[in-house]
């Protein structure tokens, strides 16, 4: 009898024992535990493979991921082949390019030199004190007079932290309105929505353009921001051909005490060189992207005033505060650890803005965008101020009466890059008259005034296809699209034309890897 008990018992054990065993291997699965040996299974089965190369980490891109790699050399060739003249876009350098894939990829560091949340940091000090060192060099800045912060990831991220730092929420901003050639992260917003963040989180009230000259109405800027009382004025632009001018947006910023902020990131690399007016001399603060006409990686830089500010009447002196309040925003504010990798990368660019080299680079990027302007008015284009005076120049379709959307597309299909744009009186943002285009990428491959003049002709090539077939694909962009892609004798006209633009493309070569 007590044999049977015991059995009966060590069964009901086992049984026990058994079911606990499942619960526990259920329980694990919910909580993402795997046993040791097991692979956790996801909602959506995995297909896993073994990696047929020699070795993971260390092969090639062409040997670990072909898919991934055949998309990057169908680019590298579409940049070759076509011409990139989007005035916002270039095309970085070798060095550039392999800083970007240097081991500083592999760190994590956040805080700031001297004072980091993670050990191991003493290289990645150096190079971001590094950098620091070059960006006040290259724009000749007093290191005692002004600092920068290189962490911030792009342009946006950068104009946000400053908003962050120096605007309490809700405070007030004012910047040139998007379709006067202005920038969204200047606070644009519209009647239904606040397209921006910064419109979100700030009030921005936008200054304009004369409709009639295109150039900026510093007369009602200075009217409305005296009715205003913005904290922090921007001059800036992403779209605006003319020098601004600075001492202007000084007196107009003195007088209404405010904080003077220059976004100089389409001409960072203008200012470098020394081939145009710089902002410092006038400004608080000054931001730029790293990738346009500088010729870089795509980062940010944000820099500001520090030292003595001014002297009271009772000789107390007065300092900014303005780098605490800049770094905090920017770390630990908007952004965990940096990218040092593109700190890197920056820093390498800003040595080669040091070289002769460069500053011969700028002064043809300026003369190629006269020739380019000038060749298009001798076309019968019309450019908005009716000239240019650094590296952009706006057309103005709506004489011609096509939409830049259209010409865009219609370009883009013969291998001309460029992109829509607002022109000054435009109704509306989202139907914009006018095309954007600039000359740095294009320079950076060798090309010469004459050069630009060869383009100019193949633009108005590419509107002449746009005007011609125009009247047979319908009123909205959609149907002119579906019309392009369908309609043989376009496909005829834009194919040759395509022909034409590569075979002078490919002429000239490409800065970067070789082959992606």
């Amino acid at each position: 009898m007590r044999s049977r008990f015991v059995s009966s018992v060590v069964r009901s054990i086992a049984v026990l024992q058994k079911s606990q065993q499942k619960t526990i291997s259920m329980s694990a699965q919910v909580n993402g535990v795997a046993k040791k040996g097991e692979v956790l299974t996801p909602l959506v089965p995995v297909e896993r493979v073994p990696y047929k190369g020699n070795d993971l980490l260390k092969d090639a891109i062409s040997a670990v991921d072909p898919e991934a790699f055949a998309i990057m050399k169908q680019e590298k060739e579409r940049q070759k082949m076509g011409l990139e003249l989007i005035a916002s876009e270039n095309f970085t350098t070798k060095a550039v390019c392999d800083a970007l894939s240097c081991a500083m990829t592999n760190k994590y560091s956040e805080g700031y030199p001297g004072a980091r949340y993670y050990g191991g940091n003493e290289f990645i000090d150096q190079m971001e004190l590094l950098c620091q060192k070059r960006a006040l060099s290259v724009f000749g800045l007093d290191p005692e007079k002004w600092g920068v912060n290189v962490q911030s990831l792009s342009g946006s991220p950068a104009n946000f932290a400053v908003y962050t730092a120096l605007v309490e929420p809700n405070g007030r901003i004012m910047g040139l309105d998007l379709p006067d050639g202005g920038h969204l992260s200047h606070g644009f917003f519209t009647a239904a929505r606040k397209v921006s963040a910064t419109s979100i989180y700030f009030q921005s009230m936008p200054y304009k353009v004369n409709p009639d000259t295109g150039l900026i109405d510093y007369d009602m800027l200075e009217q409305t921001a005296a009715l205003f009382k913005p904290k922090v004025i921007i001059a800036g632009m992403s779209c605006y051909s003319r020098h601004l001018d600075y001492p202007r947006f000084r007196q107009i910023a003195d007088a209404n005490g405010a904080i003077l902020m220059a976004d100089m990131a389409h001409i960072s690399g203008l200012v470098a060189a020394g081939v145009i007016p710089s902002p410092f001399e006038y400004s608080d603060i000054v931001t730029t992207t790293t990738h346009k006409s500088l010729r870089g990686p795509r980062g940010a830089l944000i820099f500001y005033r520090k030292g003595l500010k001014t002297t009271t009447a009772k000789g107390e002196k007065v300092m900014y505060d303005y780098g605490q309040k800049i770094d905090s925003a920017v770390f630990p504010g908007l952004q965990g650890g940096p990218h040092n990798h593109t700190i890197a990368a920056i820093a390498v660019a800003l040595r080669q803005c040091q070289t002769t080299e460069f500053v011969d680079y700028s002064k043809q990027v300026m003369a190629n965008c006269q020739a380019l302007t000038k060749r298009l008015i001798h076309n019968g284009f019309t450019i908005a101020t009716g000239g240019t005076d650094n590296h952009l120049c706006l057309v103005d379709l709506r004489p011609k009466g096509v939409e830049g959307a259209k010409a865009e597309y219609v370009l883009d299909l013969a291998h001309m890059t460029c992109n829509k744009n607002t022109c000054p009186g435009d109704k509306s943002a989202f139907r914009p008259g006018g095309i954007r285009l600039g000359t740095p990428a294009l320079t950076s491959r060798g090309l010469k005034e004459k050069d630009f003049e060869h383009v100019a002709d193949f633009i108005n090539k590419g509107v002449d296809v746009a005007l011609k077939y125009q009247p047979k694909a319908g009123q909205t962009l959609k149907d002119f699209k579906e019309f392009c892609n369908t309609n043989e004798d376009f496909k005829k006209d834009i194919a040759a034309l395509g022909e034409e633009v590569m075979q002078f493309s490919s002429k000239f070569g490409m800065p970067g890897n070789d082959e992606f």
